[in-house]
Protein backbone atom coordinates (compact mmCIF):
# COMPACT_ATOMS: atom_id res chain seq x y z
CA UNK A 1 0.00 0.00 0.00
CA UNK A 2 1.44 3.41 -0.99
CA UNK A 3 2.70 5.60 2.13
CA UNK A 4 1.58 8.96 2.82
CA UNK A 5 3.93 10.91 0.98
CA UNK A 6 3.09 8.65 -2.40
CA UNK A 7 -0.75 9.40 -1.98
CA UNK A 8 0.36 13.55 -2.00
CA UNK A 9 2.50 13.09 -5.05
CA UNK A 10 -0.52 11.44 -7.42
CA UNK A 11 -2.99 13.86 -5.50
CA UNK A 12 -0.69 16.92 -6.76
CA UNK A 13 0.06 15.28 -10.16
CA UNK A 14 -4.13 14.24 -10.67
CA UNK A 15 -4.88 18.28 -9.93
CA UNK A 16 -1.88 19.05 -12.28
CA UNK A 17 -3.55 17.05 -14.99
CA UNK A 18 -6.90 18.76 -14.24
CA UNK A 19 -5.26 22.21 -14.41
CA UNK A 20 -3.67 21.25 -17.98
CA UNK A 21 -7.03 19.86 -18.76
CA UNK A 22 -8.67 23.42 -18.62
CA UNK A 23 -5.45 24.99 -19.77
CA UNK A 24 -5.49 23.22 -22.91
CA UNK A 25 -9.06 25.01 -23.66
CA UNK A 26 -6.60 27.57 -24.61
CA UNK A 27 -4.20 25.44 -26.59
CA UNK A 28 -0.64 26.03 -26.84
CA UNK A 29 1.92 23.40 -26.66
CA UNK A 30 5.18 24.57 -24.32
CA UNK A 31 3.59 27.78 -23.21
CA UNK A 32 3.24 29.13 -19.50
CA UNK A 33 0.31 29.49 -17.80
CA UNK A 34 -0.56 31.22 -14.55
CA UNK A 35 -3.38 28.87 -13.08
CA UNK A 36 -6.81 27.85 -14.40
CA UNK A 37 -8.18 29.51 -17.49
CA UNK A 38 -12.15 29.06 -17.95
CA UNK A 39 -13.00 27.60 -21.40
CA UNK A 40 -14.91 30.76 -23.01
CA UNK A 41 -14.39 34.23 -22.84
CA UNK A 42 -16.99 37.09 -23.24
CA UNK A 43 -16.42 39.45 -25.28
CA UNK A 44 -18.59 43.01 -26.42
CA UNK A 45 -19.31 42.51 -29.56
CA UNK A 46 -20.72 45.48 -31.50
CA UNK A 47 -23.73 44.09 -33.33
CA UNK A 48 -25.84 47.18 -34.78
CA UNK A 49 -25.53 50.85 -34.34
CA UNK A 50 -25.37 51.45 -30.99
CA UNK A 51 -26.16 48.34 -29.39
CA UNK A 52 -23.20 45.78 -27.91
CA UNK A 53 -24.18 42.05 -27.29
CA UNK A 54 -22.15 40.41 -24.93
CA UNK A 55 -21.01 37.22 -26.66
CA UNK A 56 -19.71 34.15 -24.96
CA UNK A 57 -16.90 32.51 -27.53
CA UNK A 58 -14.55 29.46 -26.82
CA UNK A 59 -11.25 30.19 -25.69
CA UNK A 60 -8.40 30.24 -28.81
CA UNK A 61 -5.62 28.55 -29.07
CA UNK A 62 -2.30 30.17 -27.54
CA UNK A 63 0.25 29.92 -30.26
CA UNK A 64 3.85 29.68 -29.92
CA UNK A 65 4.59 33.60 -30.42
CA UNK A 66 0.82 34.35 -28.52
CA UNK A 67 -0.10 35.95 -25.52
CA UNK A 68 -3.24 35.57 -23.29
CA UNK A 69 -4.65 38.09 -21.28
CA UNK A 70 -6.62 38.49 -18.52
CA UNK A 71 -8.23 41.84 -19.40
CA UNK A 72 -8.65 44.40 -16.30
CA UNK A 73 -10.03 47.46 -18.28
CA UNK A 74 -10.27 49.52 -20.87
CA UNK A 75 -10.74 53.36 -21.35
CA UNK A 76 -13.40 53.95 -23.96
CA UNK A 77 -12.02 56.40 -27.06
CA UNK A 78 -13.80 58.65 -29.07
CA UNK A 79 -12.99 56.30 -31.74
CA UNK A 80 -15.35 53.98 -29.96
CA UNK A 81 -18.11 56.37 -29.78
CA UNK A 82 -18.35 57.18 -33.16
CA UNK A 83 -18.29 53.40 -34.16
CA UNK A 84 -20.89 52.89 -31.97
CA UNK A 85 -22.82 55.59 -33.45
CA UNK A 86 -22.24 55.17 -36.93
CA UNK A 87 -19.56 52.58 -37.59
CA UNK A 88 -17.55 54.93 -40.15
CA UNK A 89 -14.75 52.24 -40.57
CA UNK A 90 -17.82 49.31 -41.64
CA UNK A 91 -16.01 47.08 -39.15
CA UNK A 92 -19.59 45.92 -37.36
CA UNK A 93 -19.36 43.13 -35.85
CA UNK A 94 -16.61 44.37 -34.13
CA UNK A 95 -14.87 43.94 -31.25
CA UNK A 96 -13.80 47.21 -30.07
CA UNK A 97 -11.35 48.35 -27.05
CA UNK A 98 -8.03 50.02 -27.44
CA UNK A 99 -7.10 51.30 -24.58
CA UNK A 100 -6.86 48.61 -22.37
CA UNK A 101 -4.60 46.84 -20.17
CA UNK A 102 -4.39 43.10 -17.94
CA UNK A 103 -2.91 40.93 -16.93
CA UNK A 104 -0.54 37.68 -18.73
CA UNK A 105 -2.33 34.23 -17.93
CA UNK A 106 -0.70 32.73 -20.64
CA UNK A 107 1.73 32.83 -23.26
CA UNK A 108 3.33 30.92 -26.27
CA UNK A 109 7.08 29.29 -25.25
CA UNK A 110 8.57 31.97 -28.29
CA UNK A 111 7.62 34.87 -25.86
CA UNK A 112 10.21 36.09 -23.64
CA UNK A 113 10.65 39.95 -23.44
CA UNK A 114 8.44 42.82 -24.93
CA UNK A 115 8.93 45.28 -27.61
CA UNK A 116 11.06 47.38 -25.33
CA UNK A 117 13.58 44.06 -24.53
CA UNK A 118 12.05 44.41 -20.99
CA UNK A 119 11.38 41.17 -19.53
CA UNK A 120 7.66 38.92 -19.53
CA UNK A 121 6.67 36.56 -17.64
CA UNK A 122 3.13 35.09 -16.74
CA UNK A 123 1.19 37.69 -14.00
CA UNK A 124 2.95 40.87 -15.66
CA UNK A 125 1.00 43.81 -16.61
CA UNK A 126 0.76 44.71 -20.09
CA UNK A 127 -0.45 46.97 -22.75
CA UNK A 128 -0.25 46.61 -26.23
CA UNK A 129 0.18 49.25 -29.39
CA UNK A 130 0.48 47.82 -32.81
CA UNK A 131 0.27 44.64 -35.03
CA UNK A 132 2.96 45.48 -37.61
CA UNK A 133 2.40 44.91 -40.68
CA UNK A 134 5.17 43.75 -43.45
CA UNK A 135 6.43 47.64 -43.41
CA UNK A 136 10.55 47.79 -42.42
CA UNK A 137 9.79 51.80 -41.72
CA UNK A 138 7.87 51.11 -38.12
CA UNK A 139 10.76 50.71 -35.65
CA UNK A 140 10.82 50.81 -31.75
CA UNK A 141 13.23 54.26 -32.00
CA UNK A 142 11.92 55.79 -35.29
CA UNK A 143 10.20 58.79 -33.43
CA UNK A 144 9.11 60.82 -36.37
CA UNK A 145 9.02 58.42 -40.07
CA UNK A 146 5.35 56.44 -39.32
CA UNK A 147 2.97 56.85 -36.73
CA UNK A 148 0.36 53.86 -35.88
CA UNK A 149 -1.85 54.99 -38.83
CA UNK A 150 0.32 52.14 -40.92
CA UNK A 151 -0.77 49.43 -38.54
CA UNK A 152 -3.32 47.77 -37.65
CA UNK A 153 -4.76 48.20 -33.43
CA UNK A 154 -6.64 45.64 -31.44
CA UNK A 155 -10.04 47.07 -30.89
CA UNK A 156 -10.41 48.30 -34.49
CA UNK A 157 -10.01 44.94 -36.12
CA UNK A 158 -12.18 42.82 -38.58
CA UNK A 159 -14.26 39.69 -36.98
CA UNK A 160 -12.19 36.17 -37.50
CA UNK A 161 -12.65 32.84 -35.59
CA UNK A 162 -10.73 34.49 -32.88
CA UNK A 163 -13.39 36.79 -31.49
CA UNK A 164 -10.45 37.89 -29.15
CA UNK A 165 -9.40 41.05 -31.00
CA UNK A 166 -10.94 44.38 -28.59
CA UNK A 167 -10.05 44.62 -25.08
CA UNK A 168 -13.82 45.22 -24.07
CA UNK A 169 -13.92 41.63 -22.96
CA UNK A 170 -12.12 39.13 -20.20
CA UNK A 171 -9.72 38.03 -22.15
CA UNK A 172 -8.01 39.49 -25.48
CA UNK A 173 -5.41 36.98 -27.59
CA UNK A 174 -2.42 39.11 -28.67
CA UNK A 175 -0.96 37.74 -31.89
CA UNK A 176 2.62 37.25 -32.83
CA UNK A 177 4.14 40.59 -34.24
CA UNK A 178 2.07 42.35 -32.15
CA UNK A 179 3.61 45.06 -30.06
CA UNK A 180 3.36 44.87 -26.19
CA UNK A 181 5.10 46.81 -23.27
CA UNK A 182 5.23 45.35 -19.27
CA UNK A 183 3.54 48.00 -17.49
CA UNK A 184 3.85 46.22 -14.18
CA UNK A 185 5.16 49.29 -12.14
CA UNK A 186 2.20 51.25 -13.02
CA UNK A 187 -1.13 51.10 -11.33
CA UNK A 188 -4.68 50.41 -13.07
CA UNK A 189 -5.71 53.68 -13.78
CA UNK A 190 -2.37 54.71 -15.44
CA UNK A 191 -2.09 51.97 -17.13
CA UNK A 192 -5.79 52.71 -18.75
CA UNK A 193 -4.89 56.03 -19.45
CA UNK A 194 -1.40 55.01 -21.38
CA UNK A 195 -2.93 55.24 -24.91
CA UNK A 196 -4.75 58.70 -24.49
CA UNK A 197 -1.35 60.20 -23.10
CA UNK A 198 0.74 58.72 -25.74
CA UNK A 199 -1.51 60.29 -28.09
CA UNK A 200 -0.09 64.03 -26.19
CA UNK A 201 3.45 62.74 -25.54
CA UNK A 202 3.55 62.57 -29.73
CA UNK A 203 1.94 65.68 -30.25
CA UNK A 204 4.34 67.32 -27.56
CA UNK A 205 6.84 65.72 -29.33
CA UNK A 206 5.82 67.16 -33.00
CA UNK A 207 5.20 70.64 -31.10
CA UNK A 208 9.23 70.79 -30.05
CA UNK A 209 10.52 69.96 -33.77
CA UNK A 210 9.52 73.30 -34.16
CA UNK A 211 12.04 74.89 -31.94
CA UNK A 212 9.61 77.47 -30.69
CA UNK A 213 8.28 75.10 -27.80
CA UNK A 214 10.76 76.00 -24.91
CA UNK A 215 11.02 75.72 -21.22
CA UNK A 216 9.80 79.32 -20.77
CA UNK A 217 6.99 79.44 -23.14
CA UNK A 218 3.95 80.91 -22.88
CA UNK A 219 1.40 78.17 -24.55
CA UNK A 220 -2.13 78.38 -24.81
CA UNK A 221 -4.55 74.42 -24.88
CA UNK A 222 -7.71 75.38 -26.55
CA UNK A 223 -10.29 72.44 -25.65
CA UNK A 224 -10.15 70.94 -22.00
CA UNK A 225 -11.66 67.35 -22.54
CA UNK A 226 -9.65 64.65 -22.09
CA UNK A 227 -6.94 65.26 -24.63
CA UNK A 228 -6.45 68.85 -24.07
CA UNK A 229 -6.27 68.41 -19.97
CA UNK A 230 -3.41 65.46 -20.47
CA UNK A 231 -1.93 67.98 -22.74
CA UNK A 232 -1.38 70.31 -19.97
CA UNK A 233 -0.40 67.55 -17.78
CA UNK A 234 2.56 67.16 -19.76
CA UNK A 235 3.25 70.53 -20.46
CA UNK A 236 3.67 70.93 -16.83
CA UNK A 237 5.64 67.56 -16.15
CA UNK A 238 7.98 69.41 -18.52
CA UNK A 239 8.47 72.82 -16.55
CA UNK A 240 6.25 75.09 -18.36
CA UNK A 241 4.83 77.08 -15.88
CA UNK A 242 2.67 79.64 -18.19
CA UNK A 243 0.00 77.43 -20.09
CA UNK A 244 -3.47 78.99 -20.20
CA UNK A 245 -6.39 76.54 -20.81
CA UNK A 246 -9.53 78.09 -23.05
CA UNK A 247 -12.82 75.93 -22.85
CA UNK A 248 -16.59 76.78 -22.37
CA UNK A 249 -17.21 74.63 -19.49
CA UNK A 250 -15.86 75.88 -16.14
CA UNK A 251 -15.71 72.66 -14.34
CA UNK A 252 -13.07 71.43 -17.03
CA UNK A 253 -11.27 75.03 -16.29
CA UNK A 254 -10.97 74.41 -12.45
CA UNK A 255 -9.92 70.88 -13.73
CA UNK A 256 -7.04 72.12 -15.87
CA UNK A 257 -5.59 74.14 -13.05
CA UNK A 258 -5.42 70.81 -10.74
CA UNK A 259 -3.40 69.37 -13.84
CA UNK A 260 -1.18 72.06 -14.24
CA UNK A 261 -2.34 75.53 -16.08
CA UNK A 262 -1.49 78.32 -14.60
CA UNK A 263 -4.64 80.37 -15.90
CA UNK A 264 -8.12 80.19 -17.94
CA UNK A 265 -10.34 81.57 -20.01
CA UNK A 266 -14.13 80.82 -20.49
CA UNK A 267 -14.93 81.46 -24.07
CA UNK A 268 -18.60 82.13 -22.78
CA UNK A 269 -17.48 85.48 -21.34
CA UNK A 270 -16.37 87.21 -24.39
CA UNK A 271 -18.36 88.34 -27.36
CA UNK A 272 -16.15 88.02 -30.50
CA UNK A 273 -12.92 86.86 -31.21
CA UNK A 274 -11.05 90.32 -30.74
CA UNK A 275 -12.54 90.00 -26.98
CA UNK A 276 -11.58 86.52 -26.39
CA UNK A 277 -8.23 87.01 -28.17
CA UNK A 278 -7.32 89.89 -25.65
CA UNK A 279 -8.58 87.48 -22.47
CA UNK A 280 -6.02 85.02 -23.70
CA UNK A 281 -3.39 87.91 -23.90
CA UNK A 282 -3.98 89.17 -20.85
CA UNK A 283 -3.33 85.56 -19.08
CA UNK A 284 -0.57 85.39 -20.82
CA UNK A 285 1.12 88.59 -18.70
CA UNK A 286 0.12 90.81 -21.84
CA UNK A 287 1.11 89.14 -24.57
CA UNK A 288 -0.27 86.59 -27.06
CA UNK A 289 1.30 83.08 -26.80
CA UNK A 290 4.18 81.04 -28.14
CA UNK A 291 2.68 78.17 -28.96
CA UNK A 292 -1.16 76.69 -28.58
CA UNK A 293 -2.04 73.66 -28.66
CA UNK A 294 -6.03 72.75 -30.66
CA UNK A 295 -7.48 70.56 -29.17
CA UNK A 296 -11.11 70.60 -30.08
CA UNK A 297 -12.98 68.89 -33.14
CA UNK A 298 -14.32 72.18 -33.81
CA UNK A 299 -13.93 74.26 -36.96
CA UNK A 300 -14.36 77.27 -35.42
CA UNK A 301 -11.81 76.71 -32.65
CA UNK A 302 -9.28 75.72 -35.56
CA UNK A 303 -10.25 79.31 -37.29
CA UNK A 304 -9.82 81.24 -33.74
CA UNK A 305 -6.84 79.64 -32.47
CA UNK A 306 -4.45 81.81 -34.90
CA UNK A 307 -5.63 84.91 -32.70
CA UNK A 308 -4.34 83.77 -29.54
CA UNK A 309 -0.57 83.07 -30.98
CA UNK A 310 2.17 85.89 -31.63
CA UNK A 311 4.52 86.83 -34.48
CA UNK A 312 6.87 84.06 -35.02
CA UNK A 313 5.03 81.26 -32.63
CA UNK A 314 3.73 78.20 -32.98
CA UNK A 315 0.75 75.87 -33.19
CA UNK A 316 0.01 71.99 -33.17
CA UNK A 317 -3.23 71.19 -34.57
CA UNK A 318 -4.39 68.09 -32.88
CA UNK A 319 -8.10 68.38 -33.01
CA UNK A 320 -8.95 66.50 -35.98
CA UNK A 321 -8.72 63.36 -35.51
CA UNK A 322 -11.38 62.32 -37.85
CA UNK A 323 -12.91 64.74 -40.43
CA UNK A 324 -14.36 67.56 -38.36
CA UNK A 325 -15.39 69.81 -41.40
CA UNK A 326 -13.63 72.57 -43.23
CA UNK A 327 -12.27 75.77 -41.24
CA UNK A 328 -12.13 79.19 -42.28
CA UNK A 329 -8.74 80.83 -42.06
CA UNK A 330 -7.11 84.14 -43.25
CA UNK A 331 -3.96 82.47 -44.96
CA UNK A 332 -2.32 86.12 -45.26
CA UNK A 333 -3.23 87.12 -41.18
CA UNK A 334 -3.15 84.14 -39.94
CA UNK A 335 0.07 82.02 -41.10
CA UNK A 336 1.78 84.17 -43.89
CA UNK A 337 2.39 87.82 -42.17
CA UNK A 338 2.52 86.13 -38.17
CA UNK A 339 5.01 83.49 -40.00
CA UNK A 340 3.50 80.86 -37.74
CA UNK A 341 5.02 77.34 -37.81
CA UNK A 342 2.01 75.02 -38.03
CA UNK A 343 2.52 71.23 -37.31
CA UNK A 344 -0.40 68.38 -37.28
CA UNK A 345 -0.18 65.34 -35.20
CA UNK A 346 -2.28 62.16 -35.18
CA UNK A 347 -1.86 59.11 -32.93
CA UNK A 348 1.68 58.28 -31.96
CA UNK A 349 4.38 56.60 -32.80
CA UNK A 350 6.15 52.83 -30.89
CA UNK A 351 8.35 55.59 -29.26
CA UNK A 352 5.87 57.32 -27.73
CA UNK A 353 4.19 54.64 -26.09
CA UNK A 354 8.27 53.87 -24.51
CA UNK A 355 8.17 57.85 -23.19
CA UNK A 356 4.47 58.21 -21.94
CA UNK A 357 5.10 55.40 -19.14
CA UNK A 358 7.59 57.46 -17.76
CA UNK A 359 5.27 60.28 -18.02
CA UNK A 360 2.86 58.85 -16.14
CA UNK A 361 5.64 57.87 -13.11
CA UNK A 362 6.16 61.77 -13.38
CA UNK A 363 3.00 63.14 -13.18
CA UNK A 364 2.51 60.97 -10.01
CA UNK A 365 5.91 62.43 -8.62
CA UNK A 366 4.58 65.78 -8.94
CA UNK A 367 1.25 65.14 -8.04
CA UNK A 368 -0.78 66.00 -10.51
CA UNK A 369 -3.81 63.63 -10.11
CA UNK A 370 -4.21 61.67 -13.56
CA UNK A 371 -6.58 59.68 -12.14
CA UNK A 372 -9.21 61.59 -12.14
CA UNK A 373 -9.49 61.93 -15.13
CA UNK A 374 -11.52 58.92 -15.38
CA UNK A 375 -14.60 59.82 -14.01
CA UNK A 376 -16.86 57.17 -14.71
CA UNK A 377 -16.47 53.25 -14.73
CA UNK A 378 -19.20 50.50 -15.89
CA UNK A 379 -18.66 46.53 -15.75
CA UNK A 380 -18.44 45.04 -19.16
CA UNK A 381 -22.32 44.09 -19.20
CA UNK A 382 -23.11 47.72 -18.99
CA UNK A 383 -21.05 49.21 -21.96
CA UNK A 384 -23.55 50.37 -23.71
CA UNK A 385 -24.57 52.97 -20.86
CA UNK A 386 -20.34 53.32 -20.66
CA UNK A 387 -21.01 54.21 -24.74
CA UNK A 388 -24.26 56.70 -24.04
CA UNK A 389 -22.60 58.39 -20.94
CA UNK A 390 -19.41 58.68 -23.48
CA UNK A 391 -21.77 60.51 -26.08
CA UNK A 392 -23.65 62.77 -23.38
CA UNK A 393 -20.32 64.52 -22.73
CA UNK A 394 -21.26 64.14 -18.72
CA UNK A 395 -18.00 62.81 -17.71
CA UNK A 396 -14.28 63.10 -19.13
CA UNK A 397 -12.49 59.64 -19.74
CA UNK A 398 -15.02 56.51 -19.38
CA UNK A 399 -13.73 53.32 -18.62
CA UNK A 400 -14.78 49.59 -18.79
CA UNK A 401 -13.38 48.31 -15.18
CA UNK A 402 -13.36 44.19 -14.92
CA UNK A 403 -14.57 43.03 -11.58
Amino acid sequence: MADTAQIEEIVKQVLASMSGGVASAAGGTGSQTGGAIPKTAHVAMLTSLEHFDVKEYPMPEVGDGDILVKVEGCGVCGTDAHEFKRDPFGLIPVALGHEGTGEIVKMGRNVKKDSAGKDLKVGDKVVTCMIFKDNPDITMFDLNKQNVGGADVYGLLPDDDIHLNGWFSDYILIREGSTVFNVSDLDLYSRVLIEPCAVLIHAVERAKSTGILRFNSRVVVQGCGPIGLICIAILRTMGINKIVAVDGEQKRLDFAKELGASDSVNFKEHKGIEALSAAVAEKCEGHLADFAFQCTGSPAGHSNIYKFIRNGGGLCELGFFINGGDATINPHFDICSKEITTVGSWVYTLRDYATTFDFLKSAKKLGLPMDKLITHTYPLEEINEALKTNLAMTGLKIAIINQ
